[in-house]
């Protein structure tokens, strides 16, 4: 059999694409297969999930992001001999343009399995999976598998007119069922690090979908579809290798810090950094000799107790700033560098104090989607003019914003963002991936390696 990829898609946001793509991924495995994940979009969650069950990390697959050339070469580069590749979509199966799910197969040459909930509709599914299949003639809508199925009546009616009407393969028909749930919040499903499946769910889960989900099925038409498909070339992005010895990069790495592109951290290494994680919630001490720190984004209003409890931590991160060291924070990581973060409650908790404002948390929304900064002055990351690439999802504000704080980043909308302090500090609540820029990381290394002497934390 050819080595089967495929697209697991859904019509709409919670329709329970998450869950099938675990239980998936999870009977392949106990099968004895190597599942390859993937993730499709810039979402950080996913992919913690995918590698709870596989093992294996999955990476970001986000051609309006990345682009095409950088999505083929980590999909190619990233799949071993003889794995079956699973590619988890986003939202809906033709939801946001050039980083959707279809836009995603089309680029890869992949076979889509779409899943459905069928709740409260039974005939009338079949008008939904002849929709899907014929929006685009371009896309392979190889199979469909029905979720949320309530009834053996429910489930003759729904497969009664899906086989009256499509020719798309049914894959199965997944019962509803609670115990299989994961647990959600404000920036999306619980992380794979916090087991969200307890106790024997994932098994359970995986025996579920053994039972109801045709797996010989699926997996023959993925190796079907797939065979004729011939690997595009595409060039091996890489960070330049910045000149001189291998630089000690702190990168903070815990329950409160945990939105990181794996591909970010790989051109990191690529560029000359030795990765050096810690803990700003557990660990009171810097590591020994480092000469940068990267805080990246995740829950610090999960943990702010304790990221403030830890006064150690926060005067030694404040210390290595102050003193010129290269400091990047996104998101979570900028809000632990403010002056201090309130919660819903209204609990003022004091942070890192490197930057002026309070970060306030909100009950919806405040800012989401695609971002493209351009550079206004050389910095941490870029000469002028460069345009960094990245994605803003989160809850909270500043509390005010003041024109003292330099801003190196311009947005699309003319907003300011990416705030700069004590010259080699810079932050913002955007989280970039530099697949369309590995020099970024070649910048931040280098920076890292040219600043002055070393700091005895």
């Amino acid at each position: 059999m050819n080595r089967p990829a495929l697209l697991i898609a859904g019509t709409h946001s919670g329709c329970g694409k998450t869950t099938l793509t675990l239980g998936i991924m999870a009977a392949l495995a106990r099968r004895g297969l190597v599942v390859q994940p993937f993730k499709c979009g810039p979402d950080f969650i996913d992919p913690t999930l995918h590698r709870m069950v596989t093992g294996r990390i999955s990476r970001n697959l986000d051609v309006r992001m990345c682009g095409a050339d950088f999505v083929r070469h980590t999909f190619t580069a990233n799949r071993p001999p003889e794995s079956c590749a699973v590619v988890e979509g986003v939202m809906g199966l033709f939801d946001g343009g050039e980083g959707s799910a279809a836009f995603l197969a089309r680029t890869l040459g992949l076979p889509v399995f779409l899943v459905i909930d069928v709740r409260s509709a039974a005939e009338s599914i079949a008008a939904v999976v002849k929709g899907f299949a014929g929006l685009d003639p371009h896309l392979d809508l190889a199979g469909v598998i029905c979720n949320r199925v309530g009834s053996e009546k429910h489930q003759n009616l729904v497969a009664g007119a899906i086989r009256e009407h499509c020719p798309t393969p049914i894959i199965g028909f997944f019962p509803r069922r609670d115990e299989v749930h994961i647990p959600s919040r404000h920036l999306g499903l619980h992380m794979g690090e916090e087991h969200p499946l307890k106790g024997d769910g994932l098994e359970h889960l995986a025996q579920l979908t053994e039972q109801h989900l045709d797996l010989d099925l699926l997996l023959r038409i993925a190796a079907e579809h797939c065979a004729g498909i011939a690997p595009t070339p595409a060039m091996e992005p890489s960070a330049p290798m910045s000149t001189g010895p291998r630089v000690r990069l702190g990168v903070a790495r815990d329950a409160a810090f945990c939105f990181y592109y794996q591909d970010n951290l790989d051109l990191l290494c690529q560029a000359g950094a030795e990765l050096v994680f810690f803990s700003p919630i557990e660990d009171t001490v810097l590591p020994p000799g480092i000469e940068g720190l990267y805080l990246g984004g995740g829950y610090p209003e999960l943990h702010a107790r304790q990221l403030s409890a830890n006064l150690g931590m926060r005067e030694q991160i404040h210390c290595f700033a102050r003193a010129g060291r290269p400091v990047y924070g996104e998101c979570g990581g900028f809000m632990y560098l403010c002056r201090a973060l309130v919660d819903l409650e209204g609990n003022d908790y004091p942070m890192v104090g490197l930057y002026p404002w309070r970060t306030r948390m909100q009950t919806r929304l405040r800012s989401l989607g695609y971002r493209r900064p351009t550079v206004t002055r050389d910095c941490l990351l870029g000469e002028q003019g460069t345009v960094l690439h990245g994605h803003e999802f989160h809850y909270s504000t500043l509390d005010q914003e003041q024109p003292s704080t330099e801003s190196v980043f311009r947005l699309d909308d003319n907003r300011s963002e990416g705030y700069i302090i004590h010259h080699q500090t810079l932050a913002g609540y955007i989280h970039l991936h530099w697949g369309r820029t590995p020099e970024a990381a070649s910048r931040f290394v280098q920076a890292c390696r040219q600043s002055n002497g070393d700091l005895d934390p």
